[in-house]
């Protein structure tokens, strides 16, 4: 059985640690059950144990479940109540395209390389939306999404800065107890391979007590992440 959650006490028992459900209840943290564009389910076995916990936030809906889910009848609600895109791992089958990527983890904290920066953990949004290049983000939707997780201590920015120019950017877009989920990490070409970007997320590690997760395109920056203690763990999809 799958229900409306009204208390962030009733998704908060769902056990599972991951990166879909520190996303979940960081939406959660952020937003609780009064907004009526953010939604959260909890689906119940007939012992009255979650299986699973999803979010709905402006129809995008992220999945977290455990061994014990009936997942026919998870993607079955999902089709019911609709949506825009669906975040789940790879063992969710959904009958729609997706695209898929790496997940990765670590509870390392590796050493802060020393660099000629600043590190800015407060940055200007409106820099940040700019250097970062959200193509298809509107700014004032953004903005007003991402400064209430900062708020409310769901998310985090940082920077580095050469002479107030941002040299490097990163950013916790979920954060749930001593656990993240890092996103938007972006080095300005003249600036790689120099220790920058390495500097940052390593300093954004240290920040968190235990682990990091992120999504990652299958071709892209393994060997950056590897470095700095990451490890492969699992495989996402974004069903559309």
């Amino acid at each position: 059985m799958i229900r409306l959650i009204n208390s962030a006490e009733e998704i908060n028992e769902y056990s599972k640690i991951d990166l879909f459900s520190v996303r979940i209840k960081s939406i959660l943290k952020a937003y609780g059950t009064s907004y009526g564009f953010a939604s959260f389910y909890c689906q119940y076995d007939g012992d009255n144990n979650i299986t699973s916990i999803m979010s709905k936030l402006d129809g995008d809906i992220t999945i977290s479940y455990n061994n014990n889910c009936d997942l026919c009848e998870t993607a079955q609600f999902i089709k019911a109540i609709g949506f825009n895109t669906v975040l789940s791992d790879e063992g969710f089958n959904f009958e729609s395209r997706f695209t898929t990527g790496i997940i990765m983890s670590t509870n390392k904290k590796p050493d802060i390389f020393p660099v000629y920066a600043e590190l800015d953990e407060y940055p200007k949004l409106m820099d940040l939306f700019n250097f970062t290049d959200y193509e298809t983000s509107d700014f004032e939707l953004w903005y007003a999404d991402v400064s209430h997780r900062i708020r409310h201590n769901c998310a985090k920015a940082y920077t580095l800065c050469i002479n107030d120019e941002i040299i490097s950017s990163g950013m916790f877009s979920a954060m749930y107890d001593d656990y993240a989920v890092l996103s938007a990490v972006k080095t300005q070409q003249e600036f790689r391979g120099l220790g920058y970007g390495s500097a940052l997320v390593g300093a954004m590690m240290n920040d968190i007590k235990s682990t990091v997760f992120l999504m990652r395109d299958n071709d892209k920056n393994e060997s950056f992440y590897k470095r700095l203690g990451f490890e492969n763990t699992g495989i996402w999809r974004i069903y559309k």
